[in-house]
């Protein structure tokens, strides 16, 4: 017959070795979940190519937007400066579409809205630079072309010569997300100032 005690032993070492067998699981599950996440993970090349994008056009001139007009200078510390251009941007895609590294993308096909931020001025008052664009990334600097319509075409059509048939879909009825528009505000307001 077994007693109360030794009863009671037993059932101790049951929950004690459950609970080293449950421990032991954990920790191996937790080391591989780890493991497989840091190496097979890819990188975020959409993430990349978005922050390329935004800063190659924050960088460029104006007027390598291919926007006509907009030289503008502000006096700063007594000086004459260029304002800074602080962009929101969306990409459509990319060509060639089945890399999976930046290095190797070509052509960028997206919508970009910059604003320029001179001190002061207040975001609906300030000159901005919008539209589908093309930024090709195998030359240097990038070559950054605006859609846009001329004399002889309209700027659908226009459109439709330039983006390839799937991102030109996508450029008649998409350009930035709330966040992105949320984030350029921020910061064209600290750029400019307010």
């Amino acid at each position: 017959m077994i007693s109360r005690e030794s009863f009671a032993r037993w059932f101790r070492h049951r929950y004690v070795w459950a609970a080293a067998i449950l421990l032991v699981v954990s920790t191996g599950a937790v080391v591989l979940v780890n493991s497989a996440t840091s190496k097979s993970e890819p990188p975020d090349l959409h993430g990349q190519i978005t922050n390329w994008m935004r800063t190659t056009l924050e960088e460029a001139d104006p007027e390598q937007h291919n926007h006509a007009g907009h030289d503008i200078q502000q006096v700063a510390n007594g000086e004459e400066t260029k304002p800074a251009v602080i962009c929101g941007v969306h990409v459509y895609g990319y060509e060639p579409a089945e890399v999976t590294v930046l290095a190797d993308v070509r052509t960028v096909y997206g919508f970009h809205l910059c604003g320029v931020a001179e001190q002061g001025r207040p975001w609906d008052w300030a000159v901005k630079l919008a539209g589908p664009v093309i930024i090709d990334m195998s030359t240097e600097p990038a070559d950054i072309q605006v859609v846009e319509a001329t004399e002889d075409t309209r700027f659908i059509d226009r459109l439709r010569q330039m983006f390839p048939a799937k991102y030109a879909e996508l450029a008649e009825k998409e350009a930035l997300e709330p966040s992105e528009m949320a984030d350029l505000r921020r910061r064209y307001d600290s750029a400019a100032g307010l």
